[in-house]
């Protein structure tokens, strides 16, 4: 019985925890920050998927969710400000 809401609870915690992420994912302004942000969301994600007894869909969750996306996020991000470093430096030479 004790065992029963046990798992209750860290359903109830877990469940906590990854509603808390998710507000702070969408509420970072700057996209390097949120990036850092989803992958700590992943590692909630992970967390709950434990606690509910889904170890194969934890393991997705933490390759993909916590490593893979939040990497792919932060190489476009790069990729973006270098395009625009890139046309600025060339507005600035037609300038001239």
């Amino acid at each position: 019985m004790s065992e029963g809401i046990l798992t209750d609870v860290l359903i109830a915690v877990s469940l906590t925890l990854v509603l808390a992420g998710a507000a702070i994912v969408v509420f970072v302004r700057r996209p390097a920050r949120q990036a850092v942000a989803l992958s700590a969301y992943g590692v909630l994600l992970t967390v709950l998927f434990l606690v509910l007894q889904a170890p194969d869909v934890a393991l997705s969750q933490v390759a993909v969710g916590s490593a893979v996306v939040p990497l792919i996020v932060v190489l476009a991000i790069r990729k973006v400000e270098s395009i625009h470093a890139n046309a600025g430096s060339r507005d600035a030479e037609r300038e001239h």
